[in-house]
């Protein structure tokens, strides 16, 4: 088992699935490239104020480290969508569960997304903030599977692009499973680990 994914062998039931986990990115390279993106949002807003829409739940712990490094007057609200369920793969149908709690008319807003998988969900939350009026709209993903994109959709800050796995830690998740994980780990397939 992976050295920075043995913390987690404390979590009862799920010994097997932690037998599965394979370290793609360590806590130090995320850490690393989420100060780039903000350093970076900093230099492109210019002292402007932001307002980081997080995407519930998955973009949580992204946001708050990304926050961090952004030097702007920022504040906080959470949009959650329904997209996956408690599968690995999307439904193809994508439903609003909660909407932001403010007006984003005339706010520079940086949707903050964990990944970009097929694009539906970043592509449904772009049209339906844009109808918000905004004075600026930009999209932040942490993780990018170009390989799996149906729909265009330009993302404005990527932190890294990824292969087609299924991965968990850092905010993301299994049925709800493994997002306090401080690195993003690869949970493979039965046949994979067997």
């Amino acid at each position: 088992m992976p050295q920075a994914c043995l913390w987690a062998n404390g979590i009862r039931r799920s010994r097997i699935l932690l037998d599965r986990l394979k370290v793609l990115l360590t806590r130090e390279q995320i850490a690393k490239r989420v100060a780039e993106l903000g350093a970076q949002i900093t230099r492109d807003l210019k002292g402007e104020s932001v307002v980081l829409i997080g995407v519930l739940k998955g973009a949580t712990i992204f946001l708050a480290d990304l926050a961090r490094e952004i030097k702007l007057d920022s504040t906080f609200d959470f949009i959650a969508v329904s997209s996956y369920g408690n599968s690995h793969e999307q439904s193809g149908e994508v439903k609003l569960m909660k909407d932001v709690d403010q007006s984003m008319a005339g706010k520079n807003i940086i949707l903050v997304e964990d990944i970009l998988d097929t694009g539906l969900t970043l592509t449904y939350l772009k049209h339906q903030l844009m109808g918000r009026k905004p004075k600026s709209l930009k999209i932040a993903a942490l993780l990018d599977k170009v390989s799996r994109r149906t729909e265009q959709i330009h993302v404005d800050y990527t932190g890294f692009e990824i292969p087609d796995e299924f991965v968990v830690g850092y905010g993301l998740d299994y049925a709800e499973r493994f997002r306090n994980l401080p690195d993003i780990c690869i949970l493979e397939s039965d046949e994979e680990s067997s």
